[in-house]
C-alpha cells in the first residue's frame, strides 16, 4: 500500500517500471496517487469513499480507456478536462502499451 510515499518524478516512474516488470510474473495490486505508477498498470481501478446517511462505503470501478486519461490528468493535478494534462496522460499510456508489446 502506498509504495509511492515520499517519491515523485523520475523515481516514481522507475518504481512503476519495476512494478510493471514484477507484474509480468505475478499479480500486483498497488494503491497509488502518482500518475507515473498508475499509467503503467494493465488495469486501472478508481476507488472512492462514499458517505451517505452517516454510513461509509467504498465504491470501486474499473476505468475505461477514456476514463483513464481523465483520471491520470486529474492525478497530474489538473482538471480532468485539461487538454495539456490529457495529452501527457495519453503519452504515458501509449508508452506503457509499447513496453507491454515489446
Amino acid at each position: 500500500d502506498e509504495v509511492d510515499a515520499g517519491i515523485g518524478g523520475q523515481t516514481a516512474h522507475r518504481v512503476g517500471e519495476r512494478l510493471a516488470e514484477l507484474a509480468r510474473h505475478a499479480q500486483v495490486l498497488c494503491v497509488t496517487h502518482l500518475p507515473q505508477i498508475a499509467g503503467l498498470a494493465d488495469q486501472h481501478l478508481h476507488v472512492e469513499k462514499v458517505v451517505r446517511d452517516g454510513r461509509t462505503t467504498v465504491a470501486v470501478c474499473e476505468l475505461a480507456a477514456s476514463e483513464r486519461v481523465e483520471e491520470l490528468a486529474r492525478m497530474f493535478g489538473a482538471a480532468g478536462d485539461d487538454a495539456t494534462a490529457q495529452k501527457h496522460a495519453r503519452k504515458l499510456l501509449q508508452e506503457a502499451a509499447g513496453r507491454r508489446a515489446g
